[in-house]
């Protein structure tokens, strides 16, 4: 049975993205509403690694922060949205077995790497407003890189593991993935070996960087906010909460969706909610974050101002 296994896993070459199981119709419109949202994304994410690169008022941790940020979402984006609109317009919706691979590592790495980097913003937005004086001198340009270091090692650590045991892993049943990008579960489910201590693995470990970025980040504005309530004036305490209005959105909907997805109970849930869900992490989210960073933001607004106004005199 084994030798058998092995002969059909050696033909296994693509696997098949069903996704969302429409009417052509319906996946024509899908099609041009996700590759609208796919260049504004792309457009938003850009104009604000632009913006910090160029203004020097934007030179600060935080903003150094946001643009790591729009950078892993321009990666997680790329990695997921092209290879979706194209099976959205083929009726042959495939994917290679490597390519295939390489999706699911490169989701799991840049959306672990996000969470942590949510964490680190927290932290820098708790320095900035309990211990402002020391800010500088805590936020160095030395702790920043350090901060962001980590975010990929830790990244790299957590999901290597998991991905590394999957490409030992011998596909004989089917090569059917139900759903319209390689995810890690419905993926592993399609092998013929016992995955049990897989998904076990993943789960910890996705679990452990989820939670404890989850704590750092709640603990950071508990803090934040027993310091804002301290405030004299009602100005202040709005001024200090706008500041952080916008990190504190983007965490939600990350974190939301990242326990839905990953850490609730899978049982009783559908597939289809799930893809929405799916759908809200990898299409909605990288689109809503430049724009609420940059709508609820002055300095963000004016560095774009004074760039367009620079561009226009250029012209």
């Amino acid at each position: 049975m084994r030798s058998r296994n092995q002969n059909i896993t050696t033909q296994v070459t693509e696997f098949i993205l069903i996704g969302f199981q429409l009417s052509r119709a319906t996946e024509l419109l899908l099609f041009s509403v996700f590759l609208v949202v796919f260049f504004f994304t792309l457009a938003g994410n850009l104009t604000i690694i632009i913006l910090v690169g160029m203004d020097q008022r934007l030179q600060t941790p935080m903003y150094v922060f946001l643009c790591k940020l729009s950078c892993l979402e321009i990666f997680f984006l790329l990695g997921i949205i092209p290879k979706m609109l194209m099976n959205l317009l083929s009726s042959h919706k495939s994917i290679s077995y490597l390519a295939c691979i390489i999706q699911c590592y490169s989701y799991f790495f840049f959306s672990t790497c996000e969470i942590i980097l949510i964490a680190v913003m927290a932290f820098d937005r708790y320095i900035a407003i309990c211990h402002p004086l020391r800010y500088t001198i805590i936020m160095n340009a030395q702790v920043c890189m350090t901060l962001m270091l980590g975010c990929w090692i830790a990244s790299f650590v957590s999901t290597f593991g998991p991905l590394f045991f999957l490409t030992k892993l011998s596909f004989c049943s089917s090569n059917v993935i139900d759903h319209f990008f390689c995810d890690y579960a419905p993926l592993i489910k399609l092998s013929c070996d016992d995955v049990d201590s897989l998904l076990t693995l993943a789960s910890s470990l996705s679990g452990l960087v989820l939670l404890s970025s989850l704590c750092v980040t709640i603990v950071s504005y508990l803090y934040i906010i027993v310091t804002v309530l301290r405030m004299q004036t009602s100005g202040s305490r709005k001024k200090t909460f706008s500041t952080c209005a916008s990190h504190f959105t983007v965490a939600s909907i990350l974190y939301g969706s990242a326990i839905f997805m990953y850490s609730l109970p899978s049982k009783g849930r559908s597939r289809n909610a799930q893809k929405a869900v799916a759908v809200l992490t990898a299409v909605v989210t990288p689109l809503l974050n430049p724009f609420i960073y940059t709508l609820r933001n002055e300095k963000v607004k004016d560095a774009f101002r004074d760039c367009l106004q620079r561009h226009k005199r250029i012209l």
